[in-house]
């Protein structure tokens, strides 16, 4: 909601224009690597009546709220030095990705990614969980999956994979520990 208001302002529907927005095929094909950035900024003034300036302001502040969240880059240090492999898996488009790997450092802490844009999949298809597996020879029973969202630890949990969903830094390490993870 935070980047609809910053971009249209507190006198627009910001329930509805995220949903008309982020819930869009154009959102969707956009983060399947389908479309660029570009595409997407014109299929919106195509099909949503976005002006040239919405759509600057929409992709500035997407990328401009992608902030750090506390505790989360010491953990992946932590992990990491304990001696655990430590994957990304995201939904997330080209743009984005580079505008993470350049505005922060935490990106080359990650032993490899899968980025739903360069697979044409999205969480939380079962295929997606599949290709982590598969890309980075790992065995279900022995990886855990953090996520924000309920539902995309729910699609890994459905391949056999471990899921904690994400609420702070310190709450996954505790989490983690449950699970036998020894930091």
């Amino acid at each position: 909601m935070e980047i609809i208001r910053l971009t249209f302002g507190e006198s627009c529907s910001a329930e509805d224009k995220a949903k008309s927005i982020f819930q869009s095929e154009t959102w969707l094909s956009l983060n399947k690597g389908q479309l660029t950035e570009n595409e997407a900024k014109a299929q919106y003034k195509e099909t949503l009546g976005l002006t040239d300036l919405e759509c600057e302001r929409l992709f500035y502040y997407v990328k401009q709220t992608q902030i750090l969240i506390f505790g989360s880059v010491d953990l992946i240090k932590r992990c990491k030095s304990a001696g655990y492999n430590v994957l990304a898996l995201t939904d997330n488009v080209h743009e984005i990705v580079f505008h993470l790997k350049t505005a922060y450092t935490f990106w080359g802490l990650f032993d490899g990614a899968i980025v739903s844009a360069e697979v044409g999949l999205l969480k939380p298809q079962r295929e997606i969980y599949l290709s982590l597996l598969s890309q980075y020879d790992l065995n279900a029973a022995e990886t855990i999956f953090i996520d924000d969202m309920l539902y995309n630890v729910q699609g890994a949990e459905s391949v056999g994979i471990k899921g904690i969903q994400f609420e702070s830094a310190f709450q996954c390490e505790q989490a983690l520990k449950l699970l036998g993870v020894q930091l």
